[in-house]
């Protein structure tokens, strides 16, 4: 078997080793992810210094190594200079970055992941820097199709208990729908209300016991938060390939939905996003957002 292999990859992580070298996460095409050292990389005239920077696209020469395998060439595909120049962009993509390594998976190809990681750091460098509410948007667009990636998107459509439809009410200032992280969804408030009424009265009036017969009575979700009609309605179009304008929505309005499906993704993943205090703090103090 050969010592050495190639593979076309991007930079997820970085971490100083020793006095000169770097070891570099990256995900790749053909083997998910990999973990590689980047031999003398912070060294100043280092031909492999740029190239282990964060977000770099490689096509890659490595050698297999004991415990670490060894990069031996590097030739620079893409790169992303415009994240790096806006601290919001960087947040997000970092963020990005976070629940891609708790997504891929190691020695076996990862082509849509690859794929979808780097169509939407594209999307988010072309956004206009002075347009707050775009970064957001595509970074909640960026998440949400991570998540369906991976089979776990939340249900936005239709509701967790009824299974019916949902569709926000713009017409009621007043309207809201309750969005419930374990049940995994939207729920209708006026459905949650029923069943919990219903169980009040099976409470009241139990069955007798010579009655055998089993009901299974079904659990009233736990509210994580409420949606305004907006708020819904910026959720249900993320499925979508293309974000989509929609009229009236604010900076608050996106920096909401993304809290919900951070709160989600964290849920879902078993561990926070690091990067997403970032976000918190550049936009609170962009737009005088309350996080």
């Amino acid at each position: 078997m050969s010592r050495t292999y190639k593979a076309t990859g991007i930079n997820l992580k970085t971490q100083a080793l020793g006095e000169s070298d770097k070891i570099v996460t990256i995900l790749t095409r053909e083997f998910g992810l990999i973990r590689a050292v980047a031999p003398g990389s912070r060294k100043h005239n280092s031909s492999l210094g740029g190239r282990s920077g964060m977000f770099v696209v490689n096509e890659l020469l490595i050698a297999k190594g004991r415990s670490l395998d060894k990069i031996t060439q590097a030739q620079t595909l893409k790169t992303y200079p415009g994240l790096a120049k806006d601290l919001g962009k960087l947040a997000a993509s970092q963020y990005l970055a976070e629940i891609v390594l708790c997504e891929a998976l190691s020695e076996q190809p990862q082509e849509e992941l690859y794929d979808l990681f780097n169509e939407h750091l594209h999307r988010l460098e072309a956004v206009s820097s002075a347009n707050l509410s775009g970064v957001l948007a595509h970074l909640a667009h960026a998440v949400f199709h991570l998540l369906a990636l991976a089979g776990l998107t939340p249900q936005v459509q239709i509701c967790c208990l009824s299974q019916r439809s949902l569709k926000p009410d713009f017409t009621d200032p007043n309207w809201q729908v309750g969005f419930s992280i374990p049940a995994g969804g939207t729920v209708s408030l006026e459905a949650r209300e029923r069943l919990r009424k219903e169980g009040e009265i099976n409470n009241q009036y139990p069955m007798s016991n010579a009655q055998t017969v089993v009901v299974h009575r079904q659990e009233i979700p736990v509210i994580s938060c409420r949606l305004g009609a907006m708020e819904l309605a910026l959720l249900q179009q993320l499925s979508q390939p293309e974000i989509m304008q929609i009229d009236g929505a604010r900076n608050y309005d996106w920096l909401s939905v993304e809290q919900i499906l951070r709160q989600y993704a964290q849920y879902q993943l078993g561990r926070p996003i690091r990067s997403a205090t970032l976000i918190d703090s550049y936009f609170a103090a962009n737009h005088d957002a309350t996080v």
